[in-house]
């Protein structure tokens, strides 16, 4: 059987060819597929959540996948309901509705993400960011930043519930075009319509993808993929004139009268000239002959860049609502789909205002060409003020900084600390922002005070005695900043540090936005892996079948009250790692809190 790499290697060179793909359900008989779904997603905190069932990745072994392998042989395999919740919106009082799946659905959507992930990425739009490898906010907020230079209307569009009302019919359809294998399609038709479970009651999917599933993203990627052809393919060559504007005739005919003054040597002339041809556009702003239209999509929202006007705007709107209704069947929400006047106006994408900048005094000087205006047409990344608000009010009450309650059992290394991860989180996906500093000046201050209160209630005392404690200065790129840090001494081993401050709020406009990856491009092997194939015990050395004893979190070791330390937990304390490949009768054991029988050879670290 040849390895998962070999495997999509081989499907994604398919992609590129635009190759149809058939015989691919035979690859779901290949237990190195199913090893590197499990080596990729274990590592997800919803590993350990159960759906409908008890199941999750806690006990994962071979047997467990060769059995699904059988199920697959045979055509047997039946997708199991997922576990309906419901999670808060940001920034609304309205709630998300979350499947979660069984582990076992779990990996197998993972294996069919791997291949469709595989043979569409090579095809998909260069335009399309969201759930892609290498790809995310940060690339699309650059190319908005570097190539949309220009734009008077922004089209801000949205679809109305796009996951929960993608057509399983036109899904499947666009499918069949390109894979050609009826058991992979049926497979993934069976996902579509498995239904949930709320309040134990069973409902069934009419429409949508599976929510919270790992192989929705793809999916609805696939299905949007139409919509960015339409826009590529049809829309663009259509509203596209013209490669540059033309010049501007009044603009021309000063730049000639000044050179004439410099050649005569009128130097108030030359003074005068300057300051009336910086006021002015160099190129016909209104040039009825030049349209330039842009588009990006990021999952489910998308939005157009277009320089031409406002009826020609409103025209292209009309032509997105008429495809995504006739042809995807998908509603474009018109509360939330706006053309936006791009210079008096900011449109709102990915958490950022954007607006094309004008200002006729902010120029650079080049080398044989003097003093040239830099920002005007250019698109400009701000930070919402309403993000912001919303972002320091939950440090506040009645507009002044409190503490934080949930926090007082803490210790003061893990306050720091989560402090400076949520406002270095913050500060770091609003680097590209020219307006940050002044932005987060109050949000600093509110949470400094926050943490400094957080602090006092929990060692009783004051705030003045929280800084005269733990105020020192750490050194930056920038300089020496004023911070609070706290140290944890550890015998023979460098001390933990946990510090609030140090986070530069300059404005960088080529800075990688820090998010949580969706997809990664990895596939090799996880040492997880190659544990689980040796089939060895961690815990009494036996050989044969294992299981994977899964936590969620490390400290989970560290329970309150806890006074002995089983062998298993001093062996995945001292490892540092979240999994112990144990056997049978070990991980009973271990749920059943009985003793276990010491491996001799096992070492830690």
């Amino acid at each position: 059987m040849q390895t998962a790499e070999i495997v999509l290697t081989a499907i994604r060179k398919q992609g590129e060819q635009h190759q149809p793909l058939t015989r691919v359900y035979r690859q779901l008989f290949n237990r190195d597929m199913y090893l590197l779904a499990y080596g990729k997603i274990s590592r997800n905190q919803g590993a350990t959540t159960p759906g409908v069932t008890k199941e999750t990745v806690d006990g994962m072994s071979l047997s467990r996948i060769d059995s699904i392998i059988e199920e697959m042989r045979n055509e047997r395999y039946r997708w199991t309901p997922t576990r309906r919740v419901y999670i808060e919106k940001a920034n609304s009082t309205k709630k998300r509705p979350l499947g979660i799946p069984t582990w076992g659905d779990k990996l197998v959507q993972e294996v069919l993400r791997l291949i469709l992930e595989a043979y569409y990425e090579p095809q998909f739009s260069d335009y399309s960011h969201g759930f892609r490898p290498s790809r995310g906010c940060d690339t699309a907020l650059s190319e908005i930043y570097h190539n949309w230079k220009g734009t008077v209307w922004f089209i801000e569009g949205d679809i109305r519930g796009c996951f929960d009302n993608i057509d399983h019919t036109v899904l499947l359809s666009i499918l069949a075009k390109s894979i050609h294998d009826g058991r992979f399609l049926r497979l993934i038709a069976g996902a579509l319509e498995a239904g949930y479970m709320e309040d134990w009651t069973y409902k069934p999917t009419l429409s949508g993808t599976p929510q919270g599933g790992i192989i929705s993203p793809i999916l609805a990627n696939i299905y949007l993929d139409q919509l960015d052809k339409y826009v590529t393919q049809t829309l663009t060559p259509t509203y596209n004139r013209n490669e540059r504007r033309r010049p501007n005739p009044t603009y021309r005919n000063i730049t000639h009268r000044l050179a004439r003054a410099r050649c005569k040597g009128r130097i108030e002339d030359v003074k005068t000239l300057k300051a009336v041809q910086r006021t002015m556009p160099s190129v016909d702003t209104h040039d009825p002959s030049y349209r330039r239209l842009r588009y990006i999509r990021y999952a489910d929202d998308f939005l157009l860049g277009f320089a031409g006007p406002k009826q020609e705007a409103e025209d292209i709107k009309h032509a997105l609502k008429g495809f995504l209704a006739e042809n995807l069947h998908l509603e474009l929400s018109e509360e939330k789909t706006a053309i936006t006047h791009a210079r008096t106006k900011c449109a709102r994408f990915l958490g950022y205002d954007l607006k094309t900048l004008h200002d006729d005094n902010r120029f650079t000087f080049s080398e044989g060409l003097g003093p040239r205006r830099t920002l005007n047409a250019v698109i400009g990344l701000r930070v919402p003020p309403a993000v912001i608000k919303e972002k320091y009010q939950r440090y506040e009450r009645n507009g002044k900084p409190i503490h934080r309650a949930e926090l007082l059992n803490n210790s003061v290394f893990d306050i720091i600390a989560l402090y400076q991860a949520e406002y270095r989180g913050f500060v770091n996906y609003y680097r590209k922002a020219y307006n940050l500093s002044q932005q987060c000046a109050r949000l600093k201050w509110v949470m400094q005070e926050s943490l400094a209160k957080t602090l006092a209630h929990k060692l009783k005392i004051s705030v003045a005695q929280v800084y005269q404690r733990y105020r020192t200065q750490v050194e930056t790129p920038h300089g020496m900043q004023v911070a609070l840090q706290v140290r944890v001494d550890r015998p023979g081993k460098e001390p933990l540090t946990a510090t609030w401050g140090g986070v530069t709020l300059r404005w960088d406009s080529r800075a990688k936005i820090t998010e949580p990856p969706n997809v990664t491009s990895w596939i090799g092997r996880s040492e997880l892996i190659d544990r689980l194939l040796a089939e060895e015990c961690e815990l009494c050395g036996s050989s044969g079948p294992v299981q994977v004893h899964h936590i969620r979190h490390l400290k989970d070791l560290r329970k309150p009250g806890r006074t002995d330390k089983p062998l298993w937990v001093q062996i995945m304390a001292a490892r540092k790692r979240k999994t112990l490949v144990v056997c049978q009768a070990c991980h009973t054991a271990i749920h059943t809190g009985q003793p276990q029988k010491r491996n001799e050879h096992w070492r830690a670290g």
